[in-house]
């Protein structure tokens, strides 16, 4: 159970902050996306996202190679609510903008076929 210690100190961190946002619109994202689209190295977001899968704010899946990210279904609906409320916050952030526009520049993202 995501408590609620553990939920705002991922909060507290922007680049957890970025990565949710990035989740939030795009619904799941594979960790090469997420280090192309934060301009950051992949073992920083690897870190991070593992301490968000670790409160269990994130759920991920394999299709091999790849691993794919996504905000836990299963978190409890006072975080999805606050969740919801960024969201409108994320979208006008000049930094979220900068974080999408390079997602979505991307070359090669890898392919969906079962998400």
């Amino acid at each position: 159970m995501l408590s609620e210690q553990a939920f705002f100190e991922i909060l507290c961190d922007e680049t957890r902050r970025r990565m949710l946002g990035l989740l939030r619109r795009e619904g799941e994202l594979c960790v090469c996306e997420l280090y192309h689209a934060l301009d950051l190295a992949q073992p920083k977001v690897s870190r991070h996202l593992s301490v968000m899968r670790e409160a269990g704010i994130l759920s991920m899946r394999r299709n091999g190679t790849w691993i794919y990210y996504r905000i836990n279904s299963q978190i409890p609906a006072w975080c999805d609510s606050i969740l919801a409320q960024l969201a409108d916050v994320w979208m006008g952030s000049p930094r979220q903008q900068q974080d999408a526009a390079r997602l979505t520049g991307m070359s090669n993202r890898p392919a969906r076929c079962c998400a």
